[in-house]
């Protein structure tokens, strides 16, 4: 048996599969605390530019404009908050185009009351706090969105800061500084956002896959299981409508069709699954193994595997994936499976005691020097057998001798 999982979805591309009648809600209760986090640093942020206006007010040729610029800010922020909440900490497109609208008249409100000072980007405020408004939202819109915003936001201040007055270079720091306050809160909550994120669709995606080492030696996997209670739900229906007279014997064509239909489709599924163990779904049915993952099992050997030494094996395969080298994506790594074929003990080795057999595993990686691995990798490996490894550039040759029970005797 030889998989790869060409077709598996990319990180980028996943989605997390709801029960039934679960209300359709974006954000976790992680993501919740992020956001309270937001908005303690767009308070901050704000609170350093009200000082900054009530410093300056005497100073400025147009305080009232400032002023209508921070009331129309903090009206902003409170609608929006309330309308997240109104609507179920859900922000829908037409709420952010409106938000973001609200923001740019708060800038341009801001930049014409201290534009006749000369060196505006120093003497901004509420301008520069809209820039730290915007991290309110990265918990609730695409990345890309806020990001586009934060980018416009950056480039009109970068515009206003080289054409409203001539640089000098006693004026670079400080109005630098002013435009890295406005642009820097958003771009780093996404980034932290995004972070989180797949962090946690990554350890769900483990806790998912963890499931399969309980498994029998052949069995069906998680989506096979769901289509099996689709068919066997149809199935008692069917049943149930035929003992209560509400279909009527013979069956009428159309039901005829549907009882011949349900039936292909479960022989289909119990025949399909005789060769499937539990390491194939584990690999092809997770969203981060599938896509990196190379198994070739021609005899399914892997279902002869105890439940420690599955754990170890998905654990070390797991490890092995979400190594520095791959974090970083550079060089990005890929690992192969290969089990079997099933044998006894090689010259020179230890016995092997009655009734048991070796499965030999042996792990490639591309893309992971050594120097790289986590060590608790090998932790992971010890679980499954005894091994050696051998590396050349960035590949690693893992050869694990696996100990079994004999199925010749079961």
């Amino acid at each position: 048996m030889s998989v790869r999982a060409d077709g598996a979805p990319t990180p980028e591309g996943r989605r997390i599969r709801m029960p039934a009648g679960t209300p359709a809600q974006p954000t976790s209760i992680g993501l919740g605390y992020l956001g309270a986090g937001s908005a303690v640093v767009c308070a901050i942020a704000m609170g350093y530019g009200l000082v900054r206006f009530a410093l300056d007010y005497r100073t400025m040729p147009s305080p009232g404009l400032t002023a209508t610029a921070w009331i129309l800010l903090v009206a902003l922020l409170v609608a929006a908050v309330g309308a997240i909440r109104a609507l179920r900490d859900r922000m829908p497109g037409p709420l952010m185009v409106v938000f973001v609208a609200g923001l740019g008249v708060v800038v341009a409100l801001d930049l014409a009351a201290v534009w006749p000072l000369g060196d505006v980007m120093q003497h901004a405020t509420a301008g520069v706090a809209a820039g730290a408004a915007l991290l309110t939202t990265v918990t609730y819109r695409p990345a890309r969105e806020v990001l586009a915003v934060d980018v416009a936001l950056g480039t009109v201040l970068l515009a206003v800061f080289l054409f409203s007055d001539p640089v000098h270079s006693a004026d670079l720091a400080p109005e630098i500084s002013a435009i890295a306050r406005a642009v820097v809160p958003a771009a780093f909550g996404v980034t932290v956002v995004r972070g989180f994120r797949r962090v946690t669709e990554m350890e769900l995606d483990r806790v998912l896959v963890q499931s399969t080492v309980s498994a029998p030696r052949y069995a069906v996997g998680m989506m096979a299981s769901e289509e099996l209670a689709r068919l066997d739900l149809a199935a008692e229906q069917l049943l149930d409508d035929v003992a209560n007279s509400r279909e009527p014997l013979p069956l009428s064509p159309l039901a005829a069709s549907t009882a011949a239909s349900l039936a292909t489709e479960l022989r289909l599924h119990l025949i399909e699954g005789r060769r499937e163990t539990w390491l194939h779904h584990a690999i092809t049915e997770s969203e981060f193994l599938g896509p990196d993952v190379t198994l070739s099992d021609p005899s399914a050997l892997a279902g002869l595997l105890d439940r420690r030494q599955r754990d170890g094996l998905l654990s070390a395969v797991w490890l092995l994936l979400t190594s520095t080298e791959r974090r970083n994506g550079v060089p990005e790594v890929s690992v192969q499976l290969a089990l079997g074929p099933l044998r006894g003990r090689p010259p020179g080795a230890q016995p092997v005691p009655l009734r048991r057999a070796v499965v030999p595993i042996v792990i490639t990686t591309t893309g992971l020097p050594r120097t790289r691995l986590d060590p608790s990798t090998w932790d992971a490996i010890d679980k499954v057998g005894t091994h050696t490894e051998s590396t050349r550039g960035t590949s690693l040759l893992i050869t694990i001798d696996c100990v079994v029970d004999n199925p010749a005797d079961r």
